[in-house]
């Protein structure tokens, strides 16, 4: 079994639901509280053992290679008027060198067609793929659990997957398991949005996966499937063929924040546990329900 140590992040999205705040800005730089989305999704990768990161752009998405680099300017002038503390909170999101990479997706043809163009970065080992717009707050970090359920499965593909309501089958693809037991259990097949009465279960996939590097053959001849894309899906179902999968039920609570409300959500959330601002957030939000903001 190889060690899990690179993630790629499919980051060549619109952001087309948050718009117009991702007109400009890439929606992966918006903010939860006081930093970006991209962030967290690397501080949770980091916590999980994560060696390199692939970022997969495309047009307008520099930012987002520049956030994670120096700005002399700022930290000369941080370091002049003594503020050593955001100084070095800043100096802590930087990369060590090498440790990232930014491949290009020249067109938008879907999900797995991002996933491929990561191929010769990541090689013939596992790697995960985090969607960088589903914040998933956890303790132990949501991949590290991935990464733990790899580790007892002795390899195979993971697919992180969370409980909906049974009459909302129909908003996402549904995994079918070999049986039920634990958060941790064999798939037997993937159902795109399937009838309340037609759904094998009530898991969705969710935002994280740990794959093995004989998805680029497969997404190499991935004919398009819905919305005319290339779908990650698609591809998995038939490396399900000749390859275990397993469904990981993580231990946290997921921010879709590719949507405003969803956004607003984790806003909040983060803010509340902020060990340091937290009561003040709290006294905040409290002051605006009341009416007093």
């Amino acid at each position: 079994m190889k060690r899990v140590r690179t993630a790629v992040l499919p980051v060549a999205g619109l952001g087309t639901r948050v718009l117009p705040a991702s007109k400009t800005i890439p929606k992966e730089l918006l903010n939860v509280f006081d930093r970006p989305i991209l962030a967290y999704i690397v501080a949770e990768a980091r916590a999980a053992g994560i060696e390199h990161f692939v970022f997969v752009t495309g047009r307008g998405k520099a930012a987002i290679e520049d956030y994670f680099d120096h700005v002399p300017e700022l930290e000369a002038q941080l370091e002049a008027k003594g503020k050593t503390d955001v100084l070095e909170e800043l100096r802590s999101e930087l990369p060590r060198a090498g440790e990232m990479s930014f491949v290009r997706q020249m067109a938008p043809h879907g999900l797995g067609h991002a996933v491929w163009c990561a191929r010769d970065v990541v090689g013939d080992e596992p790697f995960a793929v985090m969607l960088p717009d589903m914040l998933m707050k956890a303790a132990p970090s949501a991949l590290a659990q991935t990464v733990r359920a790899y580790e007892q499965m002795g390899g195979g593909n993971i697919v992180v997957v969370e409980p909906c309501h049974p009459h909302e089958t129909h908003k996402y693809g549904i995994v079918a398991l070999q049986t039920r037991d634990g958060r941790l259990n064999r798939m037997t097949g993937m159902v795109e949005k399937p009838m309340s009465e037609d759904a094998p279960s009530n898991l969705f996939i969710s935002g994280r996966y740990i794959l093995q590097p004989e998805i680029f053959e497969i997404l190499e001849t991935q004919e398009r499937g819905a919305g005319g894309e290339i779908q990650l899906t698609d591809a998995m179902a038939r490396l399900m063929q000749t390859q275990a999968f397993y469904a990981y039920e993580y231990d946290g609570i997921t921010y879709d924040c590719g949507d405003k409300i969803g956004l607003l959500r984790a806003n909040v959330a983060y803010a509340l546990d902020r060990g340091d601002l937290g009561g003040e957030a709290r006294s905040a939000i409290e002051d605006l329900l009341k009416g007093d903001g």
